[in-house]
């Protein structure tokens, strides 16, 4: 895990693997507010992600929703565990990444680790 993830304000995270490659995972407030997850659909690797573009979606028990791109880039690897364990979601979320996205063109508005943490207690 880097040194420090960054956060959107659609409750992703990610994680700067260099300049221009990051991995995207769910935050661990996302993922309480879904409950267990029990489906993912993810992209294909070489697939072209934007930013605030829907690039996968997740079913809980309670509801679909959909996984934002704060990124716009190629996605470069999938995670395929969750296809078949989405429960790994639930047991790590800071691990469980789903896609990693290169050639990045732009990123969002990105977040630090107290910026999402005021968020989420402005969202209550």
């Amino acid at each position: 895990m880097a040194q420090e993830l960054k956060y959107t304000r659609t409750h992703e995270w990610v994680e700067f693997l260099d300049d221009d490659k990051v991995r995207i995972g769910l935050t661990e407030y996302a993922v309480e507010e879904l409950g267990d997850l029990v489906f993912i659909d993810l992209p294909e690797v070489d697939d072209e992600v934007e930013i605030e573009d829907s690039f996968a979606d997740v079913e809980s028990v309670k509801a679909v929703s959909d996984v934002y791109s704060p990124v716009t880039g190629i996605i470069t690897a999938v995670n395929d565990d969750l296809l078949n364990h989405p429960e790994l979601v639930n047991e790590s979320p800071l691990e469980a990444w789903f896609i990693e996205v290169d050639e990045i063109t732009e990123f969002d508005d990105l977040l630090t680790k107290e910026e999402y943490e005021d968020f989420i207690r402005e969202e209550e």
